[in-house]
């Protein structure tokens, strides 16, 4: 079984980071949020949000994936937290995925993990001319190699349904995606 971790900062948009975790469990992935500071997370709108564990806890295992969710401050505080980024430079390293959605995709950037890439991102929350070779695309998720990135709150179930089709295969995203009754047109 694949594992995800979700690293939750306080400001962290809400709608993105329950979408993810909600259907890549739904796909039996094992995911592990994990909170920057050992506090509650008060999302962007107020929501408050209970992580699993502490991010350095959670670090202490491997993971096939880490995920970032976007939303403002909570970009901005993952982007800050030298773990954070240590930790996306190591999975890139180990030819593993990094995902980021909205505003988070600055963090892969600042990451060094972009170069040379094709992403998408929240418009307005990275300079595109900012990374060598990154070519920014407006489509609502971007694969290219080991990154998936993905444009804001409105994109995060298909961003979702992405990840789960990377990490468990075309039949587990197309059995989640019929149990969420998604129009097809």
């Amino acid at each position: 079984m694949a594992s995800v971790l979700v690293p939750l900062a306080q400001g962290c948009e809400e709608l993105e980071a329950v979408t993810i975790v909600d259907l890549l469990r739904r796909a039996g992935i094992d995911v592990v949020t994990a909170g920057l500071d050992g506090q509650p997370v008060r999302a962007s709108r107020g929501t408050v949000l209970i992580p699993d564990t502490t991010l350095d806890e959670a670090l202490a295992r491997e993971y096939d994936m880490v995920v970032l969710p976007g939303g403002l401050p909570g970009a901005d505080h993952l982007d800050n937290d030298k773990r954070v980024t240590g930790l996306l430079r190591q999975m890139a390293g180990a030819g593993k995925y990094t995902a980021a959605i909205c505003a988070a995709p600055k963090v892969l950037a600042h990451s060094g993990l972009l170069d040379g890439k094709r992403v998408t991102c929240y418009p307005g929350s990275m300079d595109p001319g900012s990374v060598p070779g990154m070519e920014y695309c407006e489509e609502p998720v971007v694969a290219d190699g080991k990154v998936i990135t993905s444009r804001g709150p409105g994109t995060a179930m298909d961003f979702a349904l992405q990840l789960i089709d990377v990490l468990a295969g075309e039949q587990a995203r197309a059995q989640v995606e019929a149990g969420l009754q998604r129009p097809t047109h």
